[in-house]
């Protein structure tokens, strides 16, 4: 079976039920990180989504979780960028008030959102118009490459508290 040219394993129903719910909330922690990240820092909507953010990460983990233990050769890489994402994001929510310092906050935030981008693309970028042109190293590196200097941007922007 497929969706929109994405090829969806038949693994059985338990894979199928985790990844309805995979889908939307990978989908809900796109948006709402992308809007965390590009409100004001410390205002109620920043607050607001980056908690959506890192409650719908650990969504997404454990239905990957499931999903890699039913398909562990096909899956393993995912499982492991997919830890990188969560204990990022969870250390960066953890220093959500800058206690160690906005630098800290930043990047594991920042990391975890480039981590969580890097999975789908390894995934789905083969099958994506476009993408389906890149060679594999790309699905791996692209979003590093770009989302790495807009964390640098972020933290060099970020005035240290007084």
């Amino acid at each position: 079976m497929d969706i929109l040219g994405i090829p969806i394993p038949d693994a059985g129903p338990v894979y199928l039920t985790a990844l309805a719910v995979h889908i939307p909330t990978g989908l809900t922690c796109v948006i709402s990180g992308a809007v965390a990240a590009l409100t004001r820092k410390g205002g109620a909507a920043h607050r607001r989504f980056g908690r959506v953010y890192v409650w719908g990460l650990a969504v997404v983990f454990g239905t990957m979780t499931v999903m890699s233990a039913i398909r562990w050769r096909e899956n393993a890489h995912l499982f492991f960028i997919g830890v990188v994402a969560l204990a990022a994001g969870c250390a960066g929510y953890l220093d959500r008030r800058g206690r160690l310092s906005d630098r800290v906050h930043i990047t594991c935030m920042g990391v975890s959102y480039v981590a969580l981008l890097t999975a789908f693309y390894v995934d789905n970028g083969p099958h994506l118009p476009l993408w389906d042109r890149l060679p594999t190293w790309a699905f791996w590196l692209l979003p590093s490459l770009l989302g790495l200097p807009v964390i640098f941007r972020a933290i060099r922007a970020r005035k240290p508290a007084s």
